[in-house]
Formats: C-alpha cells, structure tokens, sequence
C-alpha cells in the first residue's frame, strides 16, 4: 500500500510518452532563469528532484528528444506535442528534474524556494513569503 501512495505517473500532452517513478517528490521550486522562462513559455517553471534509479521512461512511438540548453543540462520533450518532461544534469546524475506540470497524479507538497530571481520576468512579481535566491540555491 505505502508503494502505491508513493508512485507518481506523468505524460506529455499528447500521451504518447509516459513515466513512472518512486518515492516522494522532493522539495521543489520556482526556476525563473530565462532558459525556463523559454522552455515553459511562462514566468517559471515548477521542477522536482525524483531519484534517477527510480525513473521509468515509456516511449512506443519513439518521440521523446533531448536538448542540451546549457552545457551538461538536457531537456527532453515530445517531438509530436512539444510537452517538456523532465530535464537531467550531468553533475547530478542521481536526480531527474521532472516538470511537476507534467504530472498525472498530485503532489500535496508545497514549493519551497524561488530561484534566478535576478533573471525572472519583468512582468511578474513574486507574491509570496517564500524564500528567494538570486541564482541557484547554495547547498
């Protein structure tokens, strides 16, 4: 029962690419560097840490694509709806960083940071008491 509370499913818009990982979501954040900006098409993007071991990837018609949008980070998207799923970084290759939009089941958790605040856009204001960081999150 504990498996099941603790498995999580995502897609692309057009379903023909699925995943499946274990575990709970990591805390997560608000990316507003503009290489999100760009990829999300919005003020930010909402991304998880999901541990990689426990990532099932279904691709049947072969559409999923990666980008390298910044040297050692790959995005990978549907080539057939455009959806971005999930990005990895080669300095980090125990974590999937999975876009939370794209998942099917719900996450209760809520975010926990924002980050690149120096870059985010101009047309939104951050409306929360969440904590900020100018660029990325110092471990």
């Amino acid at each position: 029962m504990n498996e099941l509370k603790n498995k999580h499913t995502g897609s692309c818009l057009c379903k023909s690419i699925t995943y499946s990982f274990s575990g709970e979501v990591n805390e997560y954040g608000f990316c507003h560097c503009t290489s999100c900006r760009k990829a999300s098409g919005s003020a930010f993007s909402a991304n998880a840490g999901v541990r990689a071991e426990t990532f099932v990837l279904t691709d049947v018609k072969g559409f999923i694509k990666e980008y390298e949008s910044s040297k050692g980070t790959y995005r990978f998207f549907c080539s057939n709806c455009g959806s971005l799923l999930f990005s990895k970084i080669d300095s980090n290759p125990d974590y999937i960083r999975v876009r939370l939009g794209s998942l099917d089941t719900s996450v209760t958790k809520k975010f926990g940071r924002h980050t690149f605040v120096s870059a985010k856009a101009d047309w939104f204001d951050i409306a929360d008491e969440v904590e900020q960081h100018e660029g990325k999150m110092s471990s």
